[in-house]
């Protein structure tokens, strides 16, 4: 991006910063469904549950969890940038001397950083359910870049949404089945007690790669292939959601 677009992505990400601060609900609403999944599992489900190694439950299940607080997230993205796109906010902006793709941006920043936010919310809360870690700094930073990137995949997607929706509900919608897809993958499970074509889904679907992958770095086990898998897939859909995203931004200015 160019220093104009920068400079502008930077002001309107600002704007967009400030509505959260105001109401920090939404950081609050986004936290409070993984957190209550959390307490579920570890202390309802969880005796139940064999996952065929000795680590504790709330370890073995808290990747899935953090993937389902960014699923339940990007919602908020599409949601505000629907209530944008009926208030006439970027017909405003079209006015000015603001760069156009700035726009899109400063709406995936904020969401970037406020998923960041209710993923450190539930990091804590698992801490205090017993989660435990002797990853290093560098495994931290690796699991830092997964959920970044997997975060931004998923946002260029609600921007689709966003644009593209009729209706706020139905805004909001398309994130229901992102949010449930780790139930169907090792999140929860070992993807070996699943019936046979369930498990076929489940180990093919790129929760499971991502999921194994920010285990292992956890546990300072060994990720082998699924990280190259969990990144081709978190690259290869942020280019396929960015580059339709754009497309349906153009033709929502022209």
């Amino acid at each position: 991006m160019s220093t104009h677009v920068l400079s502008d992505t930077g002001v309107l990400t600002g704007r967009s910063l400030r509505h959260i601060l105001r109401s920090p609900d939404t950081i609050i609403t986004t936290a409070v469904t993984p957190i209550a999944l959390m307490l579920l599992f570890v202390y309802v489900l969880g005796g139940a549950i064999n996952t065929g190694s000795d680590e504790s439950y709330v370890n073995y299940m808290l990747p899935g969890i953090l993937l389902i607080t960014i699923a339940s997230g990007i919602a908020y993205t599409a949601y505000r940038l629907f209530l944008d796109m009926q208030g006439g906010i970027f017909e405003r902006f079209q006015s000015m001397p603001i760069a156009r793709s700035s726009v899109l941006w400063a709406h995936v920043l904020t969401s970037l950083v406020a998923n960041l936010v209710s993923v450190a919310v539930v990091v804590g809360v698992a801490l205090l359910m017993g989660f435990r870690t002797g990853a290093s700094v560098g495994a931290w930073l690796a699991i830092a870049g997964i959920l970044v990137l997997f975060t931004l995949a998923l946002t260029w997607l609600a921007v689709i949404a966003g644009l593209s929706a009729k209706t706020v509900d139905g805004a909001s919608a398309f994130s229901y089945p992102l949010i449930f897809l780790p139930f169907i993958s090792s999140a929860f499970v070992p993807t070996a007690t699943m019936p046979g074509p369930v498990a076929w889904f489940a180990e093919n679907q790129p929760v499971t790669s991502i999921v194994n992958s920010i285990r292992a770095l956890f546990a300072q086990q060994p990720v082998g292939s699924d990280i190259w898998i969990a990144l081709a897939w978190c690259v290869g859909i942020l280019v396929i959601a960015y580059v339709f995203a754009m497309a349906a931004y153009r033709r929502k200015i022209t």
